[in-house]
């Protein structure tokens, strides 16, 4: 019975609602406290359990770290994708806001990050020529593509009607994109420090680090890479498509309609697509001199800052924007996978209502990503538990 409580307590957007439903659905009735009681115990045992194994693969001499763990088969594709999610934490430590200079709001003032990432093994074509060197119509589709850059980042909506003529959306997937053969998940509160060591033993347990080809995506947020430099330079860095999407469209409308615009994203996209970063960077150029720079106190949306934005994303991150080669090395472009996993968790960690202690946080962020895991970890848990119990009272008597 306890591991329908704590499925219930980890899936439920609620402990609340998770007693309902365990009332409902298993006819057991069991107070909202001792949901979230037990829960907790479960998620704090499995973190215990992770730092264990962390620590001990940290102890461990180099050798006995690279490339694979005894009896395990490394995956052909091995990918890493890393994002990080919010949620409210009750302790009153410094806010993230402050911790960036900037002032704190009350609704900024108990938001905090969780670091979530995704190990997949994947399968496609292996490499060889590029199977797709022209943009998909997905990508270039007026009203699609304003959708995919909104659901990034803060994109306006440009002045007058988008462009006619352009073809629809095709629902097939594009050729060559390779497919999640099986899923692991991790997700903390820990920051990279933590975080970093976390995503590494998973992935060497994995076999990753064993792969024939290797690939970390992620978007261009500094602690995601600073995880790559540290535990996964050898893998190949790719920054999501779907965010240098957001940041060209937005230049390429910033300060024009539509219609004028358009063409302009048009051609950046599609040389973003073949790889020709160069080319993108020096036209954002010539239309930042265009517009100038951004005046003091400008706002992130006035035209000459939205232009200056994406100009620096290109040149902080356009090593990892070489679209083409990973295609031809079957290599995936998006971090579409880990971005659906945060959103999962989101579910039920996320809420302007939802509050949580650090030990809370970590415990039902940990039974989330088990939850969320295609390796089940969770099964093997529950054996060891079983196997450990020696019948004794867990809690002492009060005196």
């Amino acid at each position: 019975m306890l591991a329908q409580v704590v499925y219930a307590g980890a899936h439920a957007p609620s402990f609340a609602r998770a007693a309902q439903d365990l009332r409902h659905l298993a006819g057991q009735i069991i107070a909202v406290k001792q949901v979230e009681r037990l829960t907790r115990q479960v998620g704090a045992e499995r973190v215990a359990e992770r730092t264990a194994e962390v620590d001990a693969w940290r102890g461990r001499p180099l050798i006995g770290k690279n490339p694979l763990p005894e009896g395990v088969a490394p995956p052909d594709l091995a990918v890493v994708e890393m994002d990080g999610g919010r949620l409210q934490i009750r302790a009153p430590a410094v806010p993230d806001a402050e911790a960036s200079g900037e002032p704190a709001t009350a609704r900024s003032r108990h938001w905090r990050e969780d670091k979530v990432g995704c190990l997949l093994s994947m399968a496609g074509a292996a490499p060889g020529a590029d199977p797709c060197p022209e943009v998909p119509a997905v990508f270039v589709t007026p009203e699609r593509a304003l959708l995919l850059a909104q659901g990034i980042g803060q994109c306006a909506v440009p002045d007058g009607e988008p462009p006619a003529g352009e073809p629809a959306a095709p629902a097939a997937p594009r050729a060559g994109r390779p497919a999640v053969v099986l899923r692991t998940v991790v997700a903390s509160r820990q920051d990279i420090e933590g975080f970093g060591p976390q995503l590494a033993r998973a992935a060497w347990g994995r076999g990753f680090f064993g792969a024939a080809r290797q690939a970390f995506v992620a978007d261009g947020a500094a602690a995601n890479w600073t995880v790559w430099r540290r535990w996964f330079s050898h893998f190949v860095p790719v920054v999501d498509f779907l965010h240098v999407l957001s940041y060209v469209f937005a230049a390429a409308m910033a300060g024009r309609s539509f219609a004028a615009g358009w063409p302009a994203y048009r051609g950046w996209i599609q040389a973003l697509w073949s790889g020709d970063v160069e080319a993108v960077r020096a036209a954002l150029a010539a239309r930042q001199a265009e517009v100038g720079l951004p005046a003091p106190g400008a706002g992130e949306t006035a035209p000459a800052q939205v232009v200056q934005d994406a100009l620096t994303y290109l040149s902080n991150h356009g090593e990892k924007m070489r679209y083409a080669d990973y295609r031809r090395q079957g290599l995936p472009l998006m971090s579409s996978h880990v971005e659906s996993v945060i959103k999962q968790i989101n579910y039920r960690v996320k809420g302007t209502e939802k509050f949580w202690s650090e030990g809370g946080a970590e415990a039902i962020l940990q039974l989330r990503a088990d939850y969320l895991s295609e390796t089940e970890p969770l099964t093997a848990f529950w054996q060891r538990r079983q196997a450990a119990m020696t019948g004794q009272r867990r809690y002492r008597r009060s005196a």
